[in-house]
């Protein structure tokens, strides 16, 4: 039987989230990575994908869907056992909440240090204003998630789910950035227990591992071989960091990307 193919990228949060689903599910599926995949114009993808984003899910039968969290119900639909969600109907829309939280604001801070770390598009001053910026909007949404967890286990409730799979790739690559959750803290223990998980644990490692050779990337940016995506609330973090002239420069150069047009 053909297996599930799932286009995506390492470092997407959204596709790590989706990858962990799979996995816990023990569902079988093929990675694939987009050609071209910094361009958004590979006709490949786009016939998979028209906003040319990661991740994109191709069932056995052809069928394309889009968007992490709607491939997570699809998941979640199609194959129910173990759940991933809670059946309480409350803690469902509080796990949706969080993961639209991180999905939106909480993603933005490690793209932007993507941004200025890999893609080197802030130095001295400016690097310094946005690095702070994103230190102190970290250590909010660390407190923010430690409440949310509350006296459970998991950020899900009592089963490891859809908040704690949108959250941990998340924290993650903060930790990689150097903002670390407090040792002993609720959520240092949360890291740890999830990290414990085989379908966690090689999600994570497989981020990590794809970090390689990310310092050469700059460069490819710069000769405009590679566009980085500002949509929504990554322009909104950008410009209210106190980045404008990052993406003026960017649009100058033509090495930045929105949306894509159906």
């Amino acid at each position: 039987m053909t297996k599930l193919t799932l286009y995506e990228h390492p470092l997407s949060p959204y596709a790590q989230k989706v990858k962990m689903a799979l996995r816990e599910k023990n569902i079988g599926f093929d990675c694939l990575m987009p050609d071209a995949i910094g361009t958004g114009t590979n006709q490949t993808f786009l016939d998979v994908n028209p906003r040319a984003e990661v991740p994109a899910l191709v069932t056995e039968k052809g069928e394309a869907i889009f968007d992490s969290t709607i491939i997570f119900d699809y998941i979640e639909d199609r194959w129910p056992e173990p759940p991933l969600q809670s059946s309480d109907p409350f803690e469902r829309a509080r796990a949706r909440m969080i993961e639209d939280v991180l999905d939106t604001q909480y993603e933005a801070i490690n793209w932007a240090l993507g941004e200025i770390n890999f893609f080197k598009r802030a130095e001295g001053k400016l690097k310094e204003i946005l690095v702070n910026y994103a230190e102190k909007q970290t250590k909010g949404y660390f407190a923010w998630l430690e409440k949310e967890l509350g006296g459970n286990e998991w950020l899900t409730g009592s089963l490891f789910g859809r908040a704690d799979m949108t959250a941990l790739p998340l924290v993650a690559g903060s930790m990689s950035f150097g903002f670390t959750p407090k040792e002993g803290s609720k959520l240092s223990d949360w890291v740890n227990r999830a990290l414990a998980r085989p379908a966690a644990a090689q999600t994570v490692e497989e981020a990590a591992g794809s970090r390689t050779g990310m310092e050469n990337v700059a460069d490819a940016v710069k000769q405009g071989l590679f566009k980085r995506q500002y949509r929504d609330h990554r322009l909104e973090w950008m410009i209210k960091a106190g980045g404008l002239e990052v993406v003026e420069k960017g649009l100058k150069a033509g090495n930045i990307r929105f949306a894509n047009d159906f």
